[in-house]
């Protein structure tokens, strides 16, 4: 069992995405002790998040959050956790909002003794070396948005502009550090982690569809808690949609089910873009 809670463990990574979100969109702004952020249509930067985890959230801070939204001509939307005050979810209902998704977070704390390495089912993959992207170097961090994205948007397709500039936003935040897999010098897969001191996340990991079934994967999300630990941060975080591959390989690992999250929308106002 964790030796923090559940409900402790959602605190840590609610606020860490609030704040971390804030620090690199183009717009944010602080509301019932979470963060509302904009990033411009089509980004996937427009959320509201960590609202109500100290106490009651008014009605009028629910109208900042539309508000805030609707002028820009977004959707609004705001990433709800089961931990938070009872009136955040019924002053959302009396707004309209509704359920459009659901996330989960897996959770693993990290023994400063522990051989991380020795987790890969299958040992560490042949001809695998896994590389920090210098945030200075241009070329890169173009290869690792190129294949760090390459997992979310269809074969082939470029990177929609909203992404690329927030993806490079990223790659220079202080507190992260974005990862390239090359398998015998080619590359095979990337990922990030964004490290707080409470608790750090392991996010926008992709492999190439060549070089999947290979273990790479796990292989990434090692030598991220490796990084984690590295700068004192015992406690790390994935977020995934129920079922997916990030999530069985997170379990494989020693992640655990920590808590589901509801992400909630107000349809039928703002651009079609910001969905």
């Amino acid at each position: 069992m964790p030796k923090m809670s559940y409900a402790e463990i959602a605190r840590v990574e609610e606020l860490r995405l609030a704040r971390a979100t804030a620090a690199v969109v183009a717009c944010a702004e602080p509301v019932a002790g979470g963060s509302m952020v904009f990033d411009g249509e089509g980004s996937w930067g427009n959320f509201a998040v960590g609202l109500g985890l100290d106490g009651p959230v008014s009605g009028a801070e629910l109208d900042r959050v539309v508000d805030f939204y609707t002028t820009r001509g977004a959707e609004p939307r705001i990433i709800v956790c089961p931990f938070a005050h009872p009136s955040l979810v019924r002053g959302l209902a009396e707004r309209g909002f509704v359920l459009v998704e659901f996330v989960n977070v897996l959770a693993r704390e990290i023994d400063p003794e522990e051989d991380l390495r020795a987790l890969v089912p299958n040992g560490w993959p042949r001809g695998l070396e896994i590389a920090r992207i210098d945030p200075g170097d241009e070329a890169e961090v173009r290869l690792f948005i190129d294949v760090s994205t390459s997992g979310f948007r269809p074969e082939g397709a470029p990177i929609a502009p909203a992404h690329l500039d927030i993806s490079r936003r990223i790659v220079a935040y202080p507190r992260c550090d974005s990862f390239l897999a090359l398998v015998d010098g080619e590359p095979a897969g990337a990922g990030s982690v964004e490290v707080h001191p409470d608790g750090a996340a392991l996010f926008g990991v992709s492999v190439l569809p060549r070089f999947r079934e290979r273990g790479i994967q796990q292989a990434l999300i090692v030598r991220r808690l490796e990084r984690a630990r590295e700068l004192g941060c015992l406690l790390a975080c994935i977020s995934a949609s129920p079922g997916i591959p990030t999530e069985r390989n997170a379990m494989r690992l020693g992640f655990f089910m920590a808590y589901s999250k509801g992400i909630l929308a107000r349809r039928g106002e703002g651009s079609p873009g910001s969905r």
